[in-house]
């Protein structure tokens, strides 16, 4: 899993990322909020590890931009702010959890494994259940049906294949090497253009609802961008 953390004290964020990184995670430091805006829209991530007190854009209003654009990361906010009111805006923006400066490696990485449990535990149950919900659409894997409203429809193994994928990673990047090499066990120039046409199909299946959207992410794959409602 990819984390971002966005922090710009070079020393607590070396030793974090290292600490994150020694258990596994994929860290990706910014040291300032407009870099990890930047980093966000391009790549995506499956947390954000976010300071508050930071130069060029500070943290409540990187979180509130995020959540602007409907993208439900989890974000643990990192702060030397104890206050009340810090932590119910926190909150209100839509963070996750918050941890206060000073703070123990041991203690942040609990913090992070549970946001994670809870996020991929409310994937894992639709999955479980035998379908995602994206907006006004019911994606039933056992049946490859597309249903929205009164109207269904049966999508091919491929397009199935694929949709399943992009919800897997919903609101994160879906590389295309692997969904070539997982769909069509091939990533050669011909195997491209057929996914390229798959990728056509799935978005004019879902233009019905504006709210659900498969978004290009130059140079690396895809994201299926689902907007809450609200």
């Amino acid at each position: 899993m990819t984390i971002l953390l966005v922090e710009d004290d070079a020393n607590l964020g070396f030793m974090v990322q290292e600490h994150l990184e020694l258990h596994g995670y994929r860290v990706q430091r910014c040291v300032d909020g407009e870099e990890g805006l930047r980093f966000l829209e391009k790549n995506g991530c499956d947390l954000v590890l976010l300071d508050i007190m930071m130069p060029k854009l500070d943290g409540f209003a990187l979180a509130r931009k995020v959540r602007a654009a409907r993208n439900e990361v989890p974000i643990i906010f990192l702060t030397a702010r104890s206050l009340k009111e810090d932590r119910l805006e926190g909150l209100r923006i839509g963070a996750d959890d918050y941890v206060t400066k000073p703070f123990s490696v041991e203690e942040l990485l609990l913090r992070v494994r549970a946001v994670l449990k809870r996020s991929n535990r409310s994937q894992g149950e639709q999955e479980q259940a035998g379908s995602f919900v994206l907006g006004s659409f019911s994606f039933d894997l056992e049946r490859n049906t597309l249903t929205r409203g009164r109207r269904s429809r049966r999508l091919t193994e491929r397009e199935a294949a694929l949709l399943r994928l992009l919800c897997e990673r919903r609101n994160r990047t879906l590389g295309r090497q692997e969904a070539l090499q997982t769909i069509w066990e091939d990533d050669s120039y011909y195997a491209g253009r057929s996914m390229d046409v798959f990728i056509t199909r799935l978005r004019k299946y879902l233009a019905a609802d504006p709210s659900v959207t498969i978004a290009n992410v130059h140079g690396k794959g895809f994201r299926l961008r689902v907007k809450s409602k609200g």
